[in-house]
């Protein structure tokens, strides 16, 4: 079994956020593929292989545990394809949704689109956004006061929480074991946090203590939620955003997210990847 290695959603070719890639004729069995992601260490490491129906079949594994979907090991994933098999569509046939990704080739980097699941979104309840504060070490105050939290979805929850400064998303913390239980209690994929530059321009921090990792550096799942949220609640109705993540980590990541004016469909989410190693 070869594991490619791969940074995904890099920034000007520096940082991105690193995920295991393996493709093969056939997918291991589970526990394998467990196993497997566990030696890796990265946040996720994708599986993928030919379904026999022209789309490829795939899963992810966090070190503790299957996720239903994962953004940046698609992107690492189409990267991986792309120059193994050339720049195309590929469809993937996921546990629970069919998507796609493309790749292609500029200026010497790959890169890849996944197109995303549906996306739904809901005010996020008084009760979850006080547990949430507490266990981040927030207050009512350190919220931003024109974007609502919300829960939102990409095939899976995403409980997003925007912040007024740049300064108060800076100073992130928490506890591992008390975040996982939070996230396991509430079926939250992650938590993230996120403070608006501008009208298309966003800065992100995702504590993903469900998967064993206290922050992930880039986190495409979460960017197509939020995505989506923004639509929903009519604060960017179409067009592009961008949203930086991992610079606190000191591993930049660039994350462009498109989409369209129609409430619930899909989104585009672009990102450059480079080989680790």
């Amino acid at each position: 079994m070869h594991i490619h290695r791969i940074a995904a959603f890099t920034s000007q070719g520096q940082g991105g956020n690193p995920a295991g890639v393996v493709v093969a004729d056939q997918l291991p069995p589970p526990d394998e593929m467990q196993r497997v992601a566990a030696d890796v260490g990265y946040s996720e490491t994708v599986f993928s292989c030919p379904d026999g129906n022209g789309a490829w079949r795939t899963r992810y594994y966090s070190p503790e545990a299957e996720v239903a979907f994962c953004g940046h090991a698609t992107i690492a994933l189409g990267a991986v394809l792309g120059q193994t098999f050339g720049p195309a569509r590929y469809p993937l046939a996921l546990a629970n949704a069919q998507i796609e990704v493309s790749a292609e080739k500029r200026g010497g980097e790959w890169v890849s689109v996944l197109r995303s699941p549906p996306t739904r979104s809901a005010a996020a309840s008084p009760e979850l956004l006080k547990e949430a504060l507490d266990l981040f070490g927030y207050a009512a105050d350190d919220l931003d006061p024109t974007l609502a939290p919300c829960m939102a979805n990409a095939e899976l929850d995403h409980l997003i929480v925007p912040l007024r400064s740049r300064a108060t998303l800076a100073r992130l913390d928490y506890d591992l074991d008390q975040g996982r239980r939070f996230m396991q209690a509430h079926r939250i994929g992650t938590v993230a946090f996120v403070f608006c530059q501008s009208e298309t321009l966003f800065h992100a921090r995702n504590a993903f203590a469900i998967g064993g990792v206290l922050e992930d550096p880039a986190t495409g799942a979460a960017a197509a939620a939020f995505a989506g949220m923004l639509r929903d609640l009519g604060r960017v109705k179409h067009g592009e955003i961008v949203i930086m993540q991992g610079v606190d980590m000191g591993q930049p990541c660039r994350i462009e997210v498109e989409f369209t004016a129609e409430p619930g469909s899909p989104v585009n989410v672009r990102g450059t990847s480079s080989v680790i190693g």
